[in-house]
């Protein structure tokens, strides 16, 4: 089994040949519960490497801000929610009020360019727009997803060609309606997913785990506890090698190839939040959000 390192463009497999489990992933960069999980599917990626095959399809939770206003979800009301989400699971979020509600539907699209014409690239911006969202920008608006794509990587005005390709809007139309056919799995755990005017759909983030060698198939969706992926990747390849956790935040740092959260840390390195905030502040710097941060090796 081969780590790869947490950085690069899971939306592709890696490795095919020693891809045993494939997981789609239904997510979008605005959802406060999809950045919460991201400490579980690093840990799943730390633990099977390129055993699994990541396949990020994007929900699209809103076209436009009044999308939000509609629902009585206002700029106030997310301000309580992002309080309590980030207190409960501990991942770095401005809680201040933003000025306006915001459209997750652009920075999807953009998502899906760079899955489309730059794989190796797509996680990194995925990753730079949640960070830019809990950190306090406007992910709807130009300048700061042109700014998500620079870090990522990805000269803007090619993302900017992707994105105006009719390509990048039929690949995303066809992630957000399967984002509203959930499997008959999923549809029993209806208390795990949101209603949309044609029925049901996926919250983020949802998994469906699939055996690529058995066609067995498991539905997780919404926000689980890590041993529920466990069991799944129990059931459809118990014979999988787990890595050990890392023997150290240095190391687990150098994997990611990116800053990485405290609790991040403390996941996938097995410890608590406690001993990983006091071991990242030895040997790294931490760019501070909400109530807590970003850790980036010290140079």
């Amino acid at each position: 089994m081969t780590r790869r390192a947490g950085a690069d463009g899971t939306g592709v497999a890696s490795v095919p040949r020693l891809s045993r489990v494939r997981i789609t992933e239904f997510t979008d960069p605005l959802c406060p519960w999809a950045f919460s999980a991201e400490p579980f599917r690093r840990r799943l990626d730390w633990l099977y490497g390129d055993a699994i095959e990541w396949r990020v399809r994007l929900v699209g939770l809103s076209d436009s801000p009044q999308h939000y206003l509609d629902a009585g979800f206002t700029p106030d009301v997310q301000a309580r929610a992002f309080r309590t989400i980030a207190h409960d699971h501990g991942m770095p979020i401005d809680t201040a009020e933003r000025p306006r509600m915001e459209a997750s539907v652009p920075a999807c699209r953009a998502v899906v360019a760079a899955r489309l014409n730059a794989p190796d690239r797509m996680r990194p911006l995925l990753r730079g727009l949640r960070i830019r969202h809990f950190r306090g920008d406007l992910i709807d608006e130009a300048p700061v997803i042109e700014a998500a794509a620079a870090a990522a990587g990805i000269d803007p005005a090619d993302l900017a060609r992707w994105t105006a390709d009719p390509a990048t809007g039929a690949a995303l139309a066809d992630d957000m309606a399967a984002a509203r056919a959930p499997t008959p799995a999923a549809l029993a755990q209806d208390g795990r997913l949101a209603g949309w005017s044609g029925g049901r759909r996926y919250t983020c983030p949802s998994y469906e785990f699939e055996d690529l060698s058995g066609g067995a198939h498991l539905s997780a969706p919404g926000f689980q506890p890590f041993r529920v992926y466990e069991v799944a990747m129990a059931n459809l390849a118990p014979d999988l090698p787990r890595a050990d956790p890392p023997a150290s935040a240095d190391e687990l740092l150098r994997w990611a190839g990116e800053p990485l959260a405290t609790k991040e840390v403390a996941v996938v390195r097995d410890i608590s939040v406690a001993e990983a905030r006091e071991e990242l502040g030895r040997i790294a710097d931490e760019d501070h959000v909400g109530a807590d941060g970003f850790w980036s090796l010290r140079p």
